[in-house]
C-alpha cells in the first residue's frame, strides 16, 4: 500500500490525492490576476486572491503552520482526475501534515497560477484558477497542469477554503518523484512534523490519564524521562527521574481517580525548537479517597524526542492539590 504526497499538489493514500497549490506571477497586478463581474476586485475578491497566493508561496517556503489558518475545520479534496479513487475529507492539520511529509523532500517546487476568477454569493464564493506545478529532485523533473476550483465560506469576517478540486489537463515528466521525495523527507522531518509529534505525545499523556490507560501511559515516556514539579507541597516529590519511577508514581491513578478531564481546554504554544512545547490545560478530576473534586489550572513545558516525553516541567497551584487530596489532613494525623 502506497502512501504519498505530491509536493503541495497531491496527497496520495493508495493513490488518493490532496490539493494542489499555486503561486501567482509577481509581475501581474491584482486586477489583472482576478477576474470578476466588476471592473476592479472587491475587498472580498482581493482577500480570496491573497489566500490563493499565500497558500502557494508559504507551501513552497515550508510555512505549514500559517497555511492552516486559510482552511475551514473540514476540507473536501478532490484529485480524482490525477490519481483516481475518491475525494477525501481533511482537517487543516491533517492536510498540512500530509504536505509536510513530502514537499520538503523535493529540491524545489514552484506552483504558477493564472486566470483567477472569483464568483461571490453572500458568505460563499467559488474561485477558479489555471495552474502549472513544477517539482524538481536530483536533476529530475515532474510537472502537472490543470485548473483548480476552490470553494470558500466567510466565517468571523474571514474567508476560508472548504473544498479544493484539481482538474488535470497535462502531465510532463516522472510522477514517481513523489515516492522519492516522500522517502527523502522521512529521513529528516521538517519542524512542522516534529511539532505535530511533540503535541501528540502530550495529548497521549493527558488522554491516558483521562481513560486510566496505564499501558499507553507507560509508552509516552522516554527511558530517561524526568518530571519536575517546582511548586510541589511539602511531602510531595518535586522531581521524578526515569520511566520506571514515573510508572510507579502514577500506578495508583486508576484507583484514586474517578471521572477526569484534562484535554477540553488544552492549548499549545509552539517554540522555536520543535521538540519543545509549552501547554496550558484545565484539569477536573474526582478524587475517590477524599470524595473531593480536584480542579486545577496547569502549565507544562514538555520536551519530546522521537515521540516520547523526555522532560515534563509541571506548574500548578499546590494549595488546590493539598485540599483535594487531603494532604494537610494526612500531615496533621502524622503529627499526632
Amino acid at each position: 500500500m502506497k502512501s504519498l504526497v505530491v509536493g503541495t499538489l497531491v496527497l496520495v493514500t493508495v493513490w488518493v490525492a490532496t490539493p494542489a497549490i499555486a503561486h501567482l506571477p509577481a509581475t501581474n497586478t491584482l486586477s489583472q490576476r482576478v477576474s470578476s463581474a466588476t471592473s476592479s476586485p472587491t475587498i472580498d475578491e482581493a482577500e480570496i486572491a491573497v489566500i490563493v497566493e499565500s497558500v502557494a508561496t508559504l507551501a513552497d517556503q515550508g510555512d505549514f503552520e500559517t497555511i492552516e489558518s486559510f482552511y475551514a475545520n473540514q476540507i473536501r479534496v478532490d484529485y480524482t482526475s490525477l490519481w483516481g479513487g475518491d475525494s477525501q475529507t481533511y482537517t487543516p492539520a491533517s492536510l498540512m501534515t500530509a504536505w509536510a511529509a513530502v514537499l520538503p523532500g523535493f529540491d524545489q517546487t514552484y506552483h504558477a497560477i493564472s486566470n483567477v476568477q472569483v464568483d461571490l454569493d453572500g458568505d460563499r464564493a467559488i474561485a477558479t484558477a489555471d495552474v502549472t506545478a513544477d517539482h524538481y529532485l536530483e536533476g529530475l523533473y515532474w510537472q502537472v497542469s490543470g485548473q483548480y476550483e476552490y470553494r470558500f465560506i466567510k466565517q468571523a469576517g474571514h474567508w476560508q477554503i472548504t473544498h479544493m478540486t484539481f482538474n488535470l489537463t497535462d502531465e510532463v515528466g516522472d510522477r514517481t518523484l513523489v515516492e522519492l521525495a516522500a522517502e527523502r523527507a522521512a529521513t529528516d522531518p521538517v519542524g512542522y512534523l516534529q511539532r505535530q509529534q511533540t503535541e501528540q505525545a502530550v495529548r497521549d499523556f493527558l488522554t491516558s490519564l483521562e481513560t486510566k490507560d496505564m499501558e499507553t501511559f507507560a509508552t509516552v515516556w522516554a527511558e530517561d524521562a524526568v518530571q519536575e514539579m517546582p511548586f510541589s507541597p511539602e511531602g510531595f516529590p518535586s522531581q521524578i527521574e526515569g520511566r520506571d519511577n514515573l510508572i510507579q508514581h502514577y500506578e495508583t491513578w486508576p484507583e484514586i481517580s474517578g471521572s477526569a478531564n484534562f484535554t477540553n481546554e488544552l492549548v499549545f504554544y509552539p517554540m522555536e525548537d520543535p521538540t519543545l512545547v509549552f501547554a496550558e490545560w484545565r484539569g477536573i478530576v474526582e478524587i475517590i479517597p477524599t470524595g473531593r473534586l480536584y480542579e486545577q489550572r496547569y502549565g507544562g513545558l514538555f520536551q519530546v524526542v522521537d515521540g516520547q516525553i523526555k522532560l515534563f516541567r509541571e506548574y500548578f497551584n499546590p494549595i488546590l492539590l493539598i485540599n483535594a487530596f487531603g494532604l494537610d489532613e494526612e500531615n496533621e494525623a502524622g503529627n499526632q
